[in-house]
């Protein structure tokens, strides 16, 4: 953004600019830095965080760098996605990560990205690249590919007007195989991946129901290959969805 007339003319706009300069790559950054990302004059985004962190919406350390506040924090544990539906799933992905003993995923659709919500992991459990808020994308991930199938002929026909990434050689990337695979996983009930986001592992997901007010659910687990028993995991699976389904509708 180095033109100066394509800088937003709010305050509120330039001031989420701020915010969303921060991402998984970048928690913490010192004012050049801030500055560059958010790519406003110095001056304006140093007088914003300052306003920023007497509202708590930004922190700044000893160091001098700054970081998300615990106001933002506060202000998104009144989200519905944690007080609806990451405290009504805790105690079923507890219980999918005792019966299995894999890392558990509960994971929404936004936009066209999978939005990790909560995430069960102990130290047994295979290396993830994925975290609580983290983004991936829906057509490498057993998740993302359970919510795949939940879309209908128009949403599908929109989504694969733009490219797939390749995130390994095992991606699926071709519509015609991606879509083949999605019509499997409506006929089962439930998703698999396999080597498409992370050599090595793989991942058994299925979909919740529609919840009103809620964006399109997802439940999975993600296991070694080796490991990767689909005949003893996918009904655990399954029955966690349908069972955080019902609590849901029931909450």
């Amino acid at each position: 953004m180095s033109d100066a007339a394509e800088l937003p003319s709010s305050v509120l706009a330039r001031a989420a600019l701020i915010l969303h300069a921060f991402t998984e790559d970048y928690p913490d950054l010192d004012l050049a830095e801030l500055t560059r990302r958010c790519g406003l004059p110095r001056s304006t985004t140093h007088r914003l965080a300052a306003e920023l962190i007497e509202l708590r919406l930004l922190s700044r350390s000893p160091r001098g760098r700054y970081t998300i506040g615990t106001g933002l924090w506060e202000l998104g544990e009144l989200s519905p996605l944690s007080m609806r539906l990451r405290e009504t799933a805790l105690p079923h992905l507890a219980r999918l990560y005792e019966t299995t003993g894999e890392n558990v995923h509960l994971a929404i659709l936004d936009g066209v990205d999978t939005l990790y919500v909560e995430r069960i992991t102990g130290h047994r459990s295979v290396p993830l690249l994925s975290r609580m808020g983290g983004r991936a994308p829906l057509h490498v991930t057993g998740v993302g590919r359970a919510i795949l199938a939940t879309r209908d002929e128009s949403w599908l026909a929109d989504y694969f007007t733009a490219p797939l990434e390749r995130e390994t050689t095992f991606s699926i990337v071709d519509e015609q195989s991606l879509r083949s695979d999605i019509s499997a996983t409506r006929d089962r009930g439930y998703a698999i991946t396999r080597q498409e986001m992370t050599l090595g592992n793989s991942s058994i997901a299925a979909a919740l129901p529609t919840i009103a007010e809620l964006p399109q659910i997802a439940i999975g687990v993600v296991t070694h290959l080796k490991d990767a028993d689909e005949s003893r995991l996918a009904p655990l699976v399954m029955r966690s969805a349908h069972e955080l389904g019902q609590a849901l509708r029931d909450a």
